[in-house]
């Protein structure tokens, strides 16, 4: 099928008010269309903009284009964002296709297909014409959150720049061999907002290997939450091996959530079940890699270094592949030495904002750049896929942490109370005392930590099938509990939590994803205990409580969820 969008040329002409219908199988996709969530082109309208256009395709005499400049400045969105463009055509069946777009334009330019899969960005100083051809795979999908695959025999191309012009799009068969990527949410085809701001967009690895990786098909079923098991309960992996020919490729990266379980650890349940995806792909004729998982950006407080807590898996990963033979990329090994690198604020432009797990566009790339030349190194059976691996070089720039961009202020609902109450409203219980268990678990998730697959028997009032057991291993392993709190080797996890401690598990949090300010003396000092005070003096620092407390009191349930929410993290 060609494509052309413009007056000359070839095959079915495109105008710039065709919108994509079913009945008619191709066109246009708009705000006045959105495709079916997880299933289309990926990128998402805000809610926020309500009735608001972005997308209205123009007409110009070498295509078909949107105009940028005009659409932030009616969104009253932050220069540098880029509008989406895309086109959807429905194919007749799963498999791979080669896709040809060719666009012009000036400044910057950049393609994604399928599910906002990169293919293409560059930054030309004059009109430049290209011709961008890639191999997409289309296949069944189980959106998360859904129990059946779904039908989409459809192919997205979205195109975004300054100024650019679509000015055809073909697609044909492709006998193009197929690289399947099983993962988590650190892998998978992650949406985006627009305006699109890059450095403010989830992305996983999965979907920028596509620019890297030329003459194979990327085929990404990775999904957020999901463990070496759940890939396979929830179906993803059956899709995986009924598409599967002899000769393809299938890279597994787990562990981010695997170490959530008791079930799934290291030498247990997580090295069981890549050993049986081996098995299976070997039977299958094709061929497994095994990826280390992505480093979290995650320190411990007070400067006391980096804190890798998936160590474990990433060695079991290498084990693996000594043992098995099977070729393993240690994507751990580099993430954590580039975060080591830069250190914990530098290394927050590659993550998303205020995220220390998940990496922006910026990050997914870089992290897909490493996977590409890693690739290249392969020999033997896996020597088609090194031949493939052509990266490129060029860097995606990014020198700033990146922010999410604001709301404009016509488009903010007035509220008549503050953001820290609103958060203390949505606790249930609020006016029951806090215990200790509780607060730890309130805190490590307004720092974005989250709760282990084991514990380790550290108090003797601790056991682990208690629901908070994960939650107190880590905060221990974070280094958010004092030990001259528990030095009779007692957590009392069920006593209610005083102001003092609160803020010794509060200000411990914050200081392992921030650089905090310097404490000066309060009221507090004389009154509180020892090792509370440093604590107490940041606390008010970081203006998360007054000088007005005894630090004895008992706190509420909303109190704590209202001083977790001024943390901002």
């Amino acid at each position: 099928m060609l494509f052309s969008f413009d007056e000359k040329g070839k095959g079915i002409t495109v105008k710039a008010d065709d919108l994509y219908d079913g009945k008619k199988g191709y066109g246009f996709i708009t705000e006045k269309n959105p495709p079916v969530s997880g299933l289309g082109n990926h990128f998402v309208f805000p809610a926020y903009y309500g009735n608001e256009e972005a997308v209205k395709p123009e007409q110009c005499e070498k295509g078909i284009f949107v105009d940028n400049e005009a659409a932030l400045k009616k969104l009253e969105a932050p220069n540098g964002g880029l509008i989406p463009l895309c086109f959807a055509a429905d194919v007749p069946e799963y498999g791979n296709y080669r896709v040809t777009v060719k666009l012009s334009a000036t400044g910057e330019a950049v393609v994604f297909a399928g599910s906002r899969r990169l293919y293409f960005r560059d930054r030309m100083m004059v009109e430049t014409s290209v011709i961008v051809v890639f191999d997409l795979n289309v296949s069944r999908i189980i959106p998360r959150g859904s129990t059946e695959a779904a039908d989409r025999r459809t192919v997205f191309v979205t195109a975004l720049g300054e100024d650019a012009v679509i000015s055809s799009i073909e697609i044909e068969k492709s006998d193009a061999k197929t690289v399947f990527i099983c993962g988590d949410s650190t892998v998978t085809d992650q949406p985006a907002d627009y305006p699109y701001y890059p450095g403010s967009s989830y992305s996983g690895w999965g979907q920028m290997l596509s620019d890297h990786v030329h003459g194979m098909a990327i085929s990404n079923h990775a999904h957020s939450g999901l463990t070496t098991e759940s890939f396979r309960s929830e179906g993803h992996y059956a899709i995986v091996r009924e598409m599967l020919s002899a000769g393809d490729y299938v890279m597994f990266q787990f562990a981010h959530n695997d170490q959530k379980l008791a079930h799934l650890k290291a030498k247990e349940g997580y090295r069981n079940n890549l050993l049986r995806y081996i098995e299976e792909t070997r039977k299958g004729g094709a061929f497994p890699i095994i990826v280390s998982p992505l480093a979290r950006n995650t320190w411990k407080p007070d400067n006391g270094g980096y804190n890798d807590l998936l160590k474990e898996y990433a060695d079991e990963c290498i084990s693996i592949g000594k043992e098995f033979d099977v070729p393993v990329i240690d994507l751990h090994d580099f993430s954590m030495k580039e975060v080591l690198r830069d250190g914990l604020e530098s290394s927050k432009r590659f993550y998303f904002p205020k995220d220390y797990t998940h990496t922006n566009d910026f990050g997914a790339y870089k992290m897909a750049l490493f996977i590409s030349k890693e690739l290249e190194k392969l020999t033997g059976d896996y020597a088609p896929i090194a031949e493939a691996a052509h990266y490129d070089e060029m860097v995606w720039d990014v020198n700033e942490i990146p922010k999410v961009p604001e709301i404009p202020e016509r488009f903010r609902e007035t509220k008549t109370e503050t953001a820290d109450n609103e958060k203390a409203a949505e606790v249930e219980r609020p006016e029951d005392e806090l215990l200790r268990a509780e607060a730890l678990d309130m805190v490590i998730k307004a720092a974005k930590f989250f709760p282990t697959n084991v514990f380790n028997d550290i108090y003797d009032d601790i056991v682990g099938h208690e629901w908070y057991a994960g939650t107190v291993q880590c905060a221990f392993q974070n280094g958010i509990i004092p030990k001259e709190m528990t030095a009779d080797k007692k957590f009392c996890p069920e006593e209610p939590v005083t102001l003092e401690d609160f803020m010794c598990f509060t200000v411990a949090a914050c200081g392992s994803r921030k650089k905090l300010p310097e404490g000066k003396a309060t009221v507090y000092d004389g009154v509180c205990k020892t090792y509370a005070r440093e604590s107490m003096r940041i606390a008010v620092a970081l203006g998360l409580i007054g000088e007005d407390r005894n630090p004895k009191d008992k706190m509420k349930r909303k109190e704590g969820a209202a001083i977790c929410a001024r943390l901002g993290l």
